[in-house]
């Protein structure tokens, strides 16, 4: 095998955790700057706190990155205030006395916690400067302040790390998300629309459904994260919401179309209703992974004609059996079944009209 072959593996190999792999060099960079910062500025316990703190805050993208010191930053603010006022306030010289300072620090600081997550770390800061305070012959007051001093001075490295040394933008993984989310309703519409005329595996669309869901929810995750970013970027970002509101519209039109699909219509109206449903069921297979290509690159959106004519050929074909009376003998439960269908296509075909929309937006930023 010559070298530029062993190379080609080798990224071969590499590029799928290529994210992971930038991500865990940036947390090693963050540690060690944090940590020789702390020998020169000679802060006390190696710069614990420092080093804690840009471990923590160094996130998978700078979005992400900004959020987390953000909400470390505030949490310890409030932890360092409430525990040192209550030092203060409340002599505690033996154990009895520091244990029930301690639970009035903690009952207020854990209630914050639950009612706002941006106070998470407050219990465990207030905890740390009642208790390691006097370890250190500090006062309530200067084990206070330096800890909120290392947590900003922790957070700040974090967030240049994040910066500088490869950083990986939120938006760039809100786009492949919402790639993936493309890539996977492309994948189980065509088995939705055929499954009206054929049979269909209601436990592989199960599945495949909850799959989205997880994979919207990421999407929503990176797009939050996407906008503290826009404080350093120079380019305008399209505002994510409307994308995300598509997607869960476009989940919720396959779950309708799965629940009319869950039992094949009768063979005579079958045979035609199947060819019209599998060119719609190909041609919007084709624009939905055309459209995961679009997104992440920021070009136009693919053209919806030929998917829209097709969707019209099956609502006349709906009218023309209609007209014929072919509809006469199917049950209530098989009317209401083929009508439900034909509403969820007609809001797949709007919802398809919102995520071209959505993607010219894309494509101009």
């Amino acid at each position: 095998m010559t070298a530029p072959s062993r190379w080609d593996n080798v990224r071969r190999y590499v590029r799928p955790s290529s994210a992971q792999l930038r991500f865990s060099l940036r947390v090693a960079l963050a540690t060690l700057l944090a940590f020789a910062l702390a020998q020169v500025l000679t802060i006390p316990s190696h710069g614990l706190w420092v080093i804690l703190t840009s471990v923590l805050v160094t996130q998978m993208s700078i979005g992400a990155s900004i959020r987390a010191t953000a909400a470390f930053v505030v949490g310890t603010l409030g932890g360092v205030v409430y525990a040192s006022a209550i030092a203060v306030v409340i002599p505690h010289e033996d154990t009895i006395a520091l244990a029930g300072v301690l639970a009035l620090t903690m009952a207020p600081l854990a209630l914050a916690s639950a009612l706002n997550p941006i106070f998470r770390v407050a219990p465990i800061t207030g905890a740390l400067v009642l208790l390691i305070s006097g370890q250190l012959g500090e006062s309530p007051i200067e084990a206070a302040l330096y800890r909120l001093m290392e947590v900003i001075l922790g957070g700040a490295i974090g967030v240049m790390v994040s910066l500088l040394v490869l950083p990986e933008r939120a938006h760039r993984l809100e786009l492949e998300a919402g790639a993936r989310i493309l890539d996977q309703l492309a994948h189980l519409l065509p088995k939705l629309l055929t499954g009206i005329t054929g049979k269909l595996d209601v436990d592989e669309v199960q599945r495949i459904q909850n799959e989205i869901g997880i994979s919207i929810t990421g999407f929503q995750m990176h797009a939050a994260e996407s906008r503290s970013e826009r404080l350093f970027s120079l380019v305008a970002r399209p505002d994510p919401g409307p994308l995300s509101q598509t997607f869960l519209r476009l989940r919720h039109d396959l779950i309708m179309i799965g629940r009319a699909a869950a039992v094949p219509l009768p063979d005579k109206l079958g045979h035609r209703l199947r060819p019209l449903l599998e060119s719609v069921a190909a041609l919007a297979n084709n624009y939905l992974h055309d459209s995961a290509t679009a997104l992440v690159s920021c070009s136009p959106a693919p053209s919806f004609d030929r998917l829209k004519v097709a969707l019209d050929a099956y609502a006349s074909e709906i009218t023309v059996l209609r007209g014929e009376g072919a509809m006469g003998c199917l049950s209530s439960s098989e009317l209401e079944r083929i009508f439900a269908f034909g509403f969820a296509l007609e809001q797949l075909e709007q919802n398809f009209s919102d995520l071209e929309h959505c993607l010219q937006e894309n494509a101009r930023s």
